[in-house]
């Protein structure tokens, strides 16, 4: 019982730690994705993308493919009357950006509008970037293109592009709260002095294709310009690969918990082994083969293992299933974009934990049955 409870306890921990990994990435991937297309598309020059329309009669032709988006996006200096940022300006078409990156919702304050009216546009930017500028709806902006920042160097007037804010968004992501702004494309053109577009951004009905869909377009549009084909898992792959190798990290480290509890089935066996030995003598006198007698400590070993293993996943599914509908461990929701720890189940992971569990208690179960079968039945019964 002793060594049952001990795997329970080390499986149940583990299912439980899986599964708030788990739900950490599945709020990452829904703050980033939610806000950054499935797949870019970007020219690696200063001249951006000069063959739009065939790749745009390419992306047509993907099933896959919902909506896409061009854009131009590059650093700008936005100046206000309580001081002066530099942001990524993102020049847009109102009408197709909608489809490809949900601007609309997370509009906090006025509403979403880039229109052009030629000497002032309308303007759509971060909460941080709001509060660090000072900006309400309503208020303008001066934005000073790199070019004209060159002119400040060279101490002359700079000539700098009026913006009204027409919108304030928030994401809960401070990259982009604080550091990225919209405005309309040909007010982006004008500002650049850009004749291409920068890049396209793709939405896709199914996220998990991705680099199935990238992989499809990169033999038919990459003859066509010198560009760059990036998923979303490439545009924020360090993020993701540190989470990954925390995982694991984490994986391994909770192994080493059940490995200590097979030590509690081992030290139990081998007692029992101990107990047993004339018992084991007389099996073997009376015929029975070293294979037998090993396969009975085995078993002994492997029953502990799995209902060790069984009572923990039950155990730890029950946790995870209590913290996603009480939220038993609750979070500062002032401080958080969550208002409790995130669990998220995936099936996989009892796999994992299962072969984990069952494979220790396998190697611990092997050593006490090894030597029970090197029992000698002389030594065993001469006393009896």
């Amino acid at each position: 019982m002793i060594s049952v409870v001990g795997i329970t306890v080390g499986v149940a921990a583990l299912v439980i730690i899986l599964s708030v990994f788990n739900g950490f990435s599945g709020v990452v991937q829904k703050v980033l994705v939610g806000f950054s297309p499935h797949i870019r598309i970007e020219g690696k020059g200063k001249k951006g993308i000069e063959s739009y329309n065939e790749i745009k009669n390419n992306l047509q032709q993907q099933k896959e493919i919902v909506s896409f988006a061009p854009y131009i996006a590059k650093k700008a200096l936005v100046q206000s009357s309580e001081g002066n940022q530099v942001v990524l300006l993102k020049g847009v078409n109102e009408s197709e950006i909608q489809n490809t990156i949900d601007i609309r919702q997370k509009i906090v304050l006025g509403k979403y509008s880039t229109k052009d009216s030629g000497a002032i546009s309308d303007i759509v930017i971060g909460f941080n970037l709001a509060d660090k500028l000072g900006l309400i709806v309503g208020n303008y902006v001066s934005i000073y293109s790199p070019e004209e920042m060159g002119e400040m160097l060279r101490s002359l007037i700079p000539q700098a592009k009026r913006f009204r804010v027409a919108g304030i968004f928030e994401t809960k992501n401070p990259e982009f709260d604080g550091q990225i702004a919209f405005v309309s494309m040909d007010a982006a053109k004008e500002l650049f002095h850009a004749t291409n577009i920068q890049g396209i951004e793709i939405r896709l009905n199914d996220i998990s294709k991705s680099e199935l869909v990238k992989q499809q377009l990169t033999p038919r549009i990459q003859n066509l310009t010198s560009l760059q084909i990036e998923t979303w898992y490439d545009l924020h792959k360090d993020l993701f690969s540190v989470m990954n190798i925390e995982r694991w990290s984490a994986y391994i480290i909770l192994s080493c918990i059940i490995a200590v509890a097979t030590f509690n089935l081992l030290g139990s066996l081998s007692m029992t082994v101990l107990e047993k030995k004339r018992d084991i003598g007389v099996l073997v006198s009376m015929g029975a083969k070293k294979k037998s007698i090993r396969k009975i400590f085995m078993l002994e070993g492997m029953f502990v293992g799995i209902f060790g293993t069984v009572f923990g996943i039950i155990l730890g599914l029950l946790v995870v299933i209590l913290q996603d509908k009480f939220h038993l461990f609750p979070l500062d929701p002032t401080v958080y974009i969550i208002p409790a720890i995130p669990v998220e189940i995936h099936f996989v992971d009892f796999f994992t934990v299962s072969f984990a569990s069952l494979l220790l208690s396998a190697i611990a179960s092997y050593i006490p049955s090894r030597r029970a079968s090197g029992v000698v039945p002389m030594e065993a019964i001469r006393w009896e």
